[in-house]
């Protein structure tokens, strides 16, 4: 019970990290080309995590292990940045947050699939009802919708909820942190050299103003690796269909950041869709196992 508890306070603090993400990417991509923006924030995090790692001497990953650690790069550290910061080039960051809604449903189906994880099926009724809420709101959502953008975002989803099944499965053997290292490491030469080829003017440079230069860091230190270390950790502790529940109120959090740093409209919905929110994540707990 305790570590179960544990693992729900560990992925609430990875949510709470992760709901800043595509507002700072919004904010970023503004004055970054998408490409440099995804690769250089994984350079970043992938040379932090490596320095990590050799400071604390951690054993090196198994040749079985390569390929997960591949699938988990290709989900968190490549698609899900790529993706969408190319879609906040066509939908607004509030219309984008939302679709998050729906990696708890793609995190429990990947961790069906991969993790071995059988919840019980009222676990799936409250996994579908809050899905639905957050859907419903996004089609409610009076921002502007374009459909590219909202492609892209339902692909970004699409390999997060991987990423994250496949990083938590292989973390009860590596360890959380030592996962999302290890993956960053194994896409680094290719973000590393997709870095350098896409790095922008001096003048794009210096005309990025301090936000877009705060931005970027919170995406490179804080989503792309610190976010990770309490995620992965939660959903080992507390089970990754259950714990991956908790991602249903990312999208309300990072809305509320949108509204105090972008300056968007929140609306009494939102509240109210948030407090469904909440009690469909209570039900998915009580049902995961």
């Amino acid at each position: 019970m305790e570590k179960t508890t544990s693992g729900w306070i560990n992925g609430f603090i990875g949510v709470a990290i992760f709901a800043g993400s595509l507002p700072a990417t919004r904010v970023a991509v503004a004055a970054f080309e998408p490409t440099f923006l995804t690769c250089a924030r994984a350079s970043i995090a992938g040379l932090l995590g490596a320095l990590v790692l050799i400071l604390l001497r951690q054993p090196r990953p198994q040749r079985a292990d390569l390929l997960p650690l591949a699938v988990t790069a290709l989900g968190v550290v490549i698609g899900f940045p790529l993706l969408t910061a190319l879609a906040l080039q066509h939908i607004s960051s509030a219309h984008s947050i939302v679709f998050v809604g729906l990696l708890p449903l793609c995190t429990a189906g990947f961790a069906v699939l991969r993790g071995g994880e059988r919840p019980r099926p009222l676990f799936w009724l409250f996994s579908f009802a809050g899905a639905g809420l957050v859907a419903g709101y996004a089609l409610l959502n009076g921002a502007e919708a374009s459909a590219s953008g909202d492609l892209l975002m339902l692909a970004a989803v699409l390999v997060c909820g991987l990423g994250y099944a496949e990083g938590a499965r292989l973390s009860r053997k590596l360890g959380g942190w030592q996962v999302i290292s290890w993956a960053l490491i194994v896409a680094l030469p290719l973000m590393l050299l997709l870095t350098i080829a896409n790095l922008p003017t001096a003048d794009v440079l210096a005309r990025a103003g301090a936000p877009a230069w705060f931005s970027f860091g919170y995406v490179s230190l804080f989503s792309m690796l610190i976010g990770f270390v309490f995620w992965y950790r939660g959903l080992v502790q507390g089970g990754i269909a259950a714990v991956g529940q908790l991602q249903l109120l990312q999208p309300f959090m990072g809305l509320g950041l949108a509204a105090l740093l972008l300056h968007e409209h929140v609306s009494w919905m939102m509240l109210v869709v948030t407090l469904g929110a909440v009690m469909c994540v209570a039900g998915a707990r009580k049902y995961a196992h």
